[in-house]
């Protein structure tokens, strides 16, 4: 549906007498993503590895340094071919902060039917019967249509996001750590209505997140990125099951666990994971840093480590 390839987001740093660039900092450094109908996909990676920056430059929110963003023969990358595609109605988003991404001064009737006034014209009590639908879909009733977003709960909130996203019929949303500000009760509850949503409108999700533990509950195929790059890609099964990448063995190991008997064993294999880095780094970066190639391992595995 969507192929991302050879994404680079390079921002410039000035200095000097005058002002002049001189380096750059690589946020994103060549990734390729392919994105399947009715699928979900994982982009992880902890703070500042880039995974957010690629979900903006999807969105259109930001701008690619160079790289190409496939849909329906038209590469996104050139602003003139959105128009000519329906693009910003089929690319929707779901914020992390939903307080901050909900207008305090509108009531969710409107919030929720800006976007479709955007791009349908439909009369008022077409409009009014199409929010109520979309609330009915997230869980929530015709109450809640005149209130305004500070009358809500944080999870509530979070489903009145959903239903905007989702208002324009998208074919893909990109969810940006979705769950990270809720409650864990109240986490569950926001992703099984995604995952509901998802079954009965087919929509794909780009779900960027550095927590594996939800990411193992929520995608089919996932990214791990560090440094700018995909260190390794592949199903759930795979990532899970048979990591390879130093970094992905990293996150697995930082996954909290609940089972007070298994803290021992937790703690031992985070030793082995930091015992491994420190002697065999090289297999994983060259010698500026630089994460190497991916390498195929499987038909759907990929790892970045050194070639033979």
């Amino acid at each position: 549906m969507i192929k991302v390839e050879d994404l680079k987001v390079h921002y410039p740093i000035r200095g000097g007498l005058f002002n002049t660039i001189q380096s750059h900092v690589h946020a994103v450094d060549g990734v390729d993503i392919e994105i399947l109908p009715g699928k979900t996909y994982g982009l992880i990676g902890e703070s500042g590895s880039g995974k957010t920056t690629v979900g903006k430059v999807v969105l259109g929110l930001e701008e690619a340094t160079s790289g190409s963003i496939l849909y329906k023969d038209f590469d996104m990358v050139k602003k003139s071919n959105r128009k000519k595609v329906d693009y910003n109605r089929d690319v929707q988003m779901i914020f992390q902060d939903a307080m901050s991404s909900l207008n305090p001064r509108k009531r969710i009737i409107d919030i929720i039917a800006e976007p479709i006034r955007n791009n349908e014209k439909l009369s008022e009590d077409q409009l009014r019967n199409r929010v109520l639908e979309l609330l009915e879909i997230v869980g929530m009733g015709q109450d809640a249509m005149y209130k305004y977003p500070f009358e809500f709960s944080g999870g509530q909130r979070q489903r009145i996001g959903i239903a905007r996203a989702v208002a324009c019929n998208p074919r893909l949303i990109i969810a940006d750590e979705p769950v990270s500000a809720l409650d864990l009760s109240v986490q569950a509850q926001v992703l099984n209505f995604m995952k509901k949503i998802q079954q009965e409108l087919e929509i794909s999700y780009l779900f960027i997140s550095h927590d594996l533990g939800v990411v193992k509950h929520m995608c089919d195929y996932i990214y791990i990125m560090y440094r700018g790059r995909i260190v390794e890609r592949g199903t759930r099964e795979d990532i899970y099951q048979n990591p390879q990448h130093i970094y992905t063995k990293r996150l697995i190991a930082a996954i909290p666990s609940t089972d007070l008997d298994k803290a021992k064993e937790v703690k031992h294999l985070r030793e082995e994971v930091e015992r491994e880095f420190a002697e065999s780094e090289s297999d994983y970066f060259d010698e500026n840093g630089k994460v190497y190639k991916l390498q195929k391992l499987s038909e759907t595995h990929y790892v970045a480590m050194r070639g033979e």
